[in-house]
């Protein structure tokens, strides 16, 4: 198959790209810190509960930290306006920024989200903002209870 190829080459190029990175950075390859135990403390299933103007409707988040913690994934699942609905997500923190990152995509676009924001550690609240065409606006808020 020519797509398994050129795959298997786009893959190989990643890898050496990241090696190089490092290796110009004259640093080792990074390491979780303190901002990658918080997202670490999120692994788990939970139960969501996605509020967008009056509807509400419950969904379920699987969380898993990876690539050697310093990344946390999601599986995002539930139902929309009667409509069956997947999000994917991969959320860390960027030291350089001093910002949470995140990429989302789902059932609903084609186009990948682009989020970035702080956590708030005595509210114990996460803040995500995106910037379409330099405006921010609350799109929804989701509440999460870990699942038992």
């Amino acid at each position: 198959m020519k797509f398994k190829t050129q795959s298997s080459i786009i893959g190989s190029l990643l890898f050496a790209f990241a090696l190089a990175h490092v290796a110009a950075l004259g640093q080792g390859a990074p390491t979780p810190g303190p901002e990658h135990e918080h997202l670490k403390k999120l692994e788990g299933t939970w139960n969501a509960k996605i509020k967008m103007g009056d509807t509400e409707s419950p969904a379920t988040a699987t969380y898993k930290m990876e690539c050697g913690g310093l990344w946390l994934t999601s599986d995002f699942r539930g139902e929309f306006d009667g409509q069956k609905f997947q999000g994917r997500g991969v959320d860390g923190y960027d030291p350089e920024k001093k910002k949470y990152v995140s990429v989302w995509v789902d059932s609903m676009s084609t186009r990948p989200m682009l989020l970035e924001g702080t956590y708030d550690k005595e509210k114990k609240t996460m803040t995500m903002t995106g910037d379409p065409e330099g405006k921010e606006n609350k799109v929804m808020t989701i509440e999460y209870t870990r699942k038992k």
